[in-house]
């Protein structure tokens, strides 16, 4: 036996937590990826006249994944530097975890939206990013998993300023 009693499953958890930083940043880099085929593609594609990234629609979907990107890679970031600096990080990893890998879905979900039907088609690799993104929001702890976990800790967390 290695530690005392209750040390394997603490070790076990701790693993977990570091993994999900290391999810999230997986689910950071799809969705990059993502929005950079779907953002080229954009440009290249016209419809109507003009390239489809200057219809309005297609604009707006480059903004919120643009945008959705650059917050959950904060939250990575966040998240690193907790563990870096030997910080508590089981609460930003699982935030990083949960909103990365839901930004990777929904990315790659537009992204194959916007190559239309296109989108299916291996070439592109939009398909196969969108079901890289899938597991992503599964393994680690699945995103209600982390959701869980989240709500306990911010719960606890109050319960504590509560009662200081």
């Amino acid at each position: 036996r290695i530690g005392e009693d209750g040390f394997g499953f603490k070790f076990a958890m701790k693993t977990l937590a570091g993994g999900r930083i290391g999810i999230a940043a997986q689910a950071l880099g799809i969705a990059a990826g993502a929005y950079e085929l779907a953002l080229t593609y954009s440009k290249q594609r016209k419809a109507f006249g003009t390239e489809i990234a200057n219809h309005q629609a297609i604009a707006l979907k480059l903004a919120d994944m643009h945008t959705k990107i650059q917050a959950a890679r904060h939250l990575v970031y966040q998240a690193a530097c907790d563990k870096d600096s030997h910080n508590d990080y089981d609460l930003s990893g699982a935030m990083a975890k949960l909103y990365a890998s839901e930004v990777a879905m929904e990315t790659a979900v537009e992204a194959v939206q916007i190559h239309g039907g296109n989108g299916f088609v291996k070439e592109y690799h939009v398909e196969r990013l969108m079901r890289d993104a899938k597991i992503t929001q599964i393994y680690e702890g699945s995103n209600q998993i982390q959701r869980n976990e989240i709500g306990m800790m911010i719960t606890k967390e109050l319960a504590a300023k509560g009662s200081g």
